[in-house]
């Protein structure tokens, strides 16, 4: 059974605040850690109102401060938002504090709306080739130092940090195959492009120094609870937190409902339906099923799992009952 890791975006509930939710991500890492899952990564999103991560680096710390084995990482840092040197030195950072754990994922969108890029970046002035230049400017920040060189990261510089290349798209999936890094597909909430990126990683992959195979990490919303009905009754949360998103009223997590389905028009249905299509939802039997069949299907080398929750204890559960589903089909494998 392949690798399960935890993508969380410190979730902000209806209720209660960005210091809680950084709080309570600390606890669920501290959870996972207990748990067996490889990785803990958090994601980078701006002028989101119920998403507290933000600072990713900074909530990277309090993770790691708070944790001692299980690998954190970015998934991921959007690097058209910054320059790679200042990254270097944030992750290289992590790196020096919290040696061999620390993992860096590269997307090349916003993360947030175009009011929020312009006040990050003061201007979306760019051409399409600045991404990959910044990846490899950014990687060269983490070779050894050689004499006489004149701009350093410090800390960072020698360090072994795996870099990521994420997407959504197929453009993501070329430039990890030509570099040769590791590939992290955001399915959990833009399926469409999955199997092309893939096959065009794959294909296309080109070993280097770092990575000798191709490695595929898919996203996916898994929310398990001890019946059907309750997982269903918590996935509400994340539906509406979508639908509210996409109609450009973006706020805090959602309370789950119980009349989800009266709230949906055919639109908003067909979207929902289509946008978390990677998604499982149920009781451990639906799980199980579900994990076992999407793992077959995508021939995915990791799956990176997350479930936004309006209730943090209620979060830890569906990662426990995960954690035991996956012991079981591992053991079965």
């Amino acid at each position: 059974m392949i690798p399960l890791s935890i993508l969380d975006l410190s979730p902000i509930p209806e209720g209660s605040d960005a210091g809680q939710a950084l709080r309570n991500s600390a606890d669920l890492a501290r959870h996972a850690e207990r748990l067996g899952y490889g990785r803990f990564w958090m994601a980078e999103h701006h002028n989101m109102p119920g998403i507290a991560s933000a600072a990713t680096a900074v909530a990277l710390a309090h993770v790691a401060a708070a944790t001692s084995t299980i690998r954190i990482g970015a998934g991921g840092i959007m690097l058209p938002n910054h320059a790679p040197l200042m990254v270097a030195e944030q992750f290289g950072t992590l790196a020096a504090l919290h040696p061999g754990r620390v993992d860096l994922g590269l997307g090349r969108a916003p993360g947030s709306d175009q009011r929020a890029a312009m006040a990050i970046r003061r201007n979306l002035a760019g051409e399409v080739d600045d991404f990959p230049r910044d990846v490899m400017e950014l990687m060269a920040y983490f070779e050894p130092a050689q004499p006489g060189q004149a701009l350093r990261a410090v800390p960072g510089e020698g360090l072994d940090i795996p870099v990521w290349i994420l997407g959504s798209s197929t453009y993501g999936a070329q430039l990890a195959a030509a570099l040769g890094l590791p590939y992290a597909f955001a399915s959990h909430f833009a399926p469409d492009q999955m199997r092309q990126a893939m096959a065009i990683y794959r294909e296309r992959f080109k070993p280097s120094a770092r990575l000798a195979k191709p490695h595929v990490m898919l996203g996916v919303n898994i929310f398990a609870a001890p019946t059907d009905a309750e997982a269903r009754f918590l996935f509400t949360s994340l539906q509406q937190s979508f639908l509210n998103l996409r109609r450009g009223r973006p706020g805090k997590l959602p309370r789950p409902v119980e009349d989800m389905e009266s709230r949906l028009d055919s639109h908003g249905r067909a979207m929902l339906e289509h946008s978390l299509a990677c998604s499982i939802v149920g009781g451990p039997e639906t799980v199980r099923r579900g994990l076992r069949d999407f793992v077959i299907e995508t021939g995915a080398d990791e799956l990176m799992v997350t479930a936004a929750m309006h209730d943090p204890e209620a979060r830890k559960r569906s990662f426990s009952i995960l954690a035991g589903l996956h012991q079981e089909l591992a053991a079965a494998a």
